[in-house]
């Protein structure tokens, strides 16, 4: 068993529950972890072998792009579309955090985070 890592996806999106959030939007930021057995890919160095990068990225860019009001939604959206396409994938933790949070004072970021297992 082994680790995929995709830190740092930056999105721009239009998650929260105040009209503001919906209208003007506002940055994000996404991190993955993907356990999964890596040993078939390190010996076969084919990519249809491997969980795609790129794939797990154009997953997270879509449905990052569906609003919802809240993170805990998104996130659940985006564990269960990374489960369906990767069969090979037996764990998730996923952060999603909104950057540049309106909330009346300096705040670096909100997030959450989500570990889920097959």
């Amino acid at each position: 068993m082994g680790k995929i890592f995709v830190e740092g996806i930056k999105i721009y999106a239009y998650h929260g529950c105040f009209k503001e959030e919906a209208d003007i939007g506002t940055n994000f930021q996404v991190d993955v972890v993907l356990d999964s057995d890596l040993s078939k890919p390190a010996i076969s160095d084919d990519i249809n072998d491997a969980v795609n990068y790129q794939a797990v990225f154009t997953i997270i860019k879509e449905q990052m792009a569906i609003r919802s009001n809240l993170l805990e939604h998104v996130s659940k959206r985006i564990v269960d579309a990374l489960f369906e396409e990767f069969s090979a994938v037996e764990k998730i933790k996923l952060k999603v955090s909104k950057l540049n949070v309106p909330l009346g004072g300096h705040i670096d970021n909100v997030a959450i985070q989500v570990e889920c297992e097959r």
